[in-house]
């Protein structure tokens, strides 16, 4: 069976999908997991940064879909977070094609637990190819009415096709909703029509960490967050942290 395949999805820009998914897929290989991430986002690079390989990588995911490298030339290992392995999109430039990722995915997953899919914003191409692979769906949202109707809108779209296990990521909850358009956190549920999995709070700390390419403090909140996103996605039963 090999790896199984998460694909981290949002219906709107600027919801913090890729921190979100190198801090989830950190805590993953954290719990003893070999982890991929694979960026799809072509032109809008950034996990590189989140995931402390800047300057370290040579090739990237068009180069190994397009057959210019061999795989394990573009993936390189984060010295964040030991067993997370990650390739880059391409700065500019560069496609998605789903028979490529197919490929690529079933070549991958006898060697790693996860393959963690960040896609681009919106149901574009990546999302399309990455839907094809995918066993779940962590979708980000962020408390706002925009936010959740574009979620709304991509959780619709996931059902159609037939994926169920979609779980819904509430990031940069402020510690007050006054202001943001909703009445509370069980609008945001009810509107998208996907089972909560985490509420990540703003966080200082999550800014720092996606800004400067560092591991977020042990004793942070959002650090806890994370770390009970990825216990669940293991199969533990464990509270939900709501500050």
């Amino acid at each position: 069976m090999g790896a199984r395949v998460i694909m981290v999805a949002s219906g709107k820009g600027g919801t913090g999908k890729s921190t979100v998914a190198v801090l989830t897929a950190g805590r993953l290989a954290a719990r003893g997991r070999r982890v991929l991430l694979v960026e799809l986002d072509s032109g809008l690079r950034s996990v590189d940064y989140i995931a402390g390989v800047y300057g370290k990588t040579v090739y990237d995911v068009e180069d190994v879909f397009s057959g210019r490298c061999a795989a394990g030339k573009a993936i390189v290992e984060s010295p964040l977070y030991p067993d997370l392995y990650v390739i880059s999109a391409p700065y500019s430039g560069g496609s998605v094609r789903e028979a490529a990722l197919q490929v690529f995915t079933e070549r991958a997953k006898p060697v790693f637990d996860d393959i963690v899919l960040d896609t681009a914003a919106g149901m574009g191409a990546p999302f399309e190819a990455a839907l094809a692979v995918a066993d779940s769906v962590l979708l980000v949202i962020t408390p706002d009415p925009v936010a959740l109707r574009d979620g709304h809108i991509v959780c619709d779209a996931l059902a159609a096709r037939g994926l169920e296990n979609i779980r819904l990521i509430i990031n940069r909850v402020p510690p007050r909703l006054d202001g943001c358009g909703i009445r509370d956190l069980d609008e945001c549920i009810d509107t998208v029509g996907a089972q909560l999995i985490g509420v990540v709070p703003e966080s200082g700390d999550v800014r720092t960490a996606g800004a400067t390419g560092t591991v977020l403090p042990q004793k942070s909140t959002a650090y806890r967050v994370f770390d009970a996103i990825a216990a669940r996605l293991c199969g533990e039963s464990v509270p939900l942290i709501v500050r």
